[in-house]
């Protein structure tokens, strides 16, 4: 793909989305970062469901801290692996007070050196915590960047180094929302809604006439 098709991709993609951000729901960079770690493995919406609640007791590391492990997990037990998702928070509270003064580092080392935080959670909080114009790859951006052929790789890491070469600056910041949102709704990964993207005739994947032909043919049969 070239550069111009892919400056295009963005600009619809912005056109549609000015202002894109992430469904979970938070008030502070500590806050996100919890979300961001109760995520893996589970919807945006189950997340929201126990944070709600959960941030009205234990808003801040402390807060957290006293709650316990425990205590913890009687708020996110319907979230999978909450067990030891339970584990690495109150530990990553304990980590934030004692070498942070309670606060989220805006460092990638600093942040991955936290118990539950890889490469993926790092970026997502540095992203939409600190506006930083790092992607995150998870399976939906992994899926958009490869199918489209935007920026394919063999593994996450892969899709994003290619990704921070190929996005235009101007689109960094927000490149990781729009494609999250758009491989979520549109761009799915068992029936693509082909008919229905702003980005088909830009995208390079031989199938799409497929799904736009059947969605066109599901409009005439209506």
């Amino acid at each position: 793909m070239n550069a111009a098709r892919r400056r295009q991709i963005f600009e619809r993609l912005r056109a549609a989305n000015p202002a894109p951000t992430t469904e979970l729901r938070y008030e502070t960079p500590f806050q996100l970062l919890i979300a961001v770690i109760l995520s893996a493995q589970a919807t945006d919406v189950s997340v929201n469901k126990a944070t709600e609640r959960l941030f009205e007791v234990a808003p801040t590391p402390e807060k957290m801290l006293e709650l316990g492990e425990e205590g913890l997990k009687r708020y996110i037990r319907h979230i999978g692996l909450y067990n030891g998702k339970a584990a690495n928070i109150i530990r990553t509270c304990r980590i934030l007070l004692e070498k942070h003064g309670g606060e989220v580092p805006r460092d990638r080392k600093a942040l991955e050196a936290l118990p539950g935080v890889g490469r993926k959670t790092a970026n997502v909080v540095l992203n939409t915590a600190f506006g930083e114009p790092t992607i995150a790859v998870d399976t939906h951006i992994f899926r958009v960047a490869n199918r489209t052929r935007l920026a394919p790789g063999k593994t996450p890491r892969q899709v994003e180094e290619r990704l921070l070469k190929v996005v235009p600056p101007e689109f960094r910041k927000d490149a990781h929302h729009w494609l999250i949102l758009h491989g979520r709704y549109v761009c799915t990964a068992r029936k693509p809604r082909c008919g229905e993207c702003v980005i088909a005739d830009l995208c390079e994947w031989p199938e799409k006439e497929r799904y736009i032909g059947e969605a066109a043919g599901a409009a005439v049969g209506a």
